[in-house]
């Protein structure tokens, strides 16, 4: 299996530095955006403007899914080190209606793994469309929850929400952040993630 390179937007020269490791599809890979537009770069950005240290590595992949992040993860946790993992994987999985006994077995794995590593774990939750389902759809959105519940871990449980729905924030294909939503999904993140930094 081929491994994606993962982007750091700090100095890749302080390899001391404290790193935030974000683990994650298109959403997060930046689909159709330029390279410092995405929200992975922007709190890069934002870490750096209020004095946090760290270095963010962006080990996102478009159209990743939970098995393929939790292939890539070791290896990534060797490299890198990180403090803290962000994941943000199984959108891919519910898109293609994959078994969500699946995405929780492996959901399970890359937190696990990455606590045994001795990182902190933010989990960001997804929903899919009603079309699918309700049974598969809603159970898809409770996998999130439960996982957070069990594992104690900060978790914001629809990473799209303020954007999902709102006008000019989607591309044309209906599924990708624009450029101007990354600022937004940002904002949403923050809030989780701020007390997992130290300065």
């Amino acid at each position: 299996m081929a491994i994606a390179p993962a982007w750091s937007y700090g100095n890749t020269a302080q390899n001391d530095s404290p790193t935030i490791l974000v683990l994650g599809d298109s959403v997060s890979a930046g689909y159709g955006l330029a390279s410092n537009e995405g929200w992975v770069a922007l709190l890069q950005s934002r870490l750096k403007a209020q004095g946090y240290g760290y270095r963010v590595v962006n080990a996102s992949v478009s159209g990743e899914t939970t098995t393929g992040g939790l292939a890539r993860l070791p290896r990534a946790l060797s490299v890198h080190r990180p403090q803290i993992v962000i994941v943000e994987l199984g959108g891919n999985d519910g898109l293609r209606a994959l078994p969500l006994e699946t995405s929780r077995r492996n959901l399970e794995r890359i937190i696990e793994t990455s606590q045994m590593s001795g990182a902190r774990v933010l989990l960001l939750g997804m929903k899919i469309p009603p079309n699918y389902g309700p049974r598969y759809s809603q159970g898809f959105e409770q996998l999130f929850r439960d996982l957070a519940r069990r594992y104690r871990l900060p978790f914001e449980p629809f990473f799209l929400e303020k954007i999902a729905l709102a006008p000019g924030m989607m591309q044309a294909d209906g599924l990708h952040p624009t450029a101007q939503a990354q600022p937004v999904m940002l904002d949403t993140v923050w809030p989780v993630l701020k007390p997992l930094l130290r300065r």
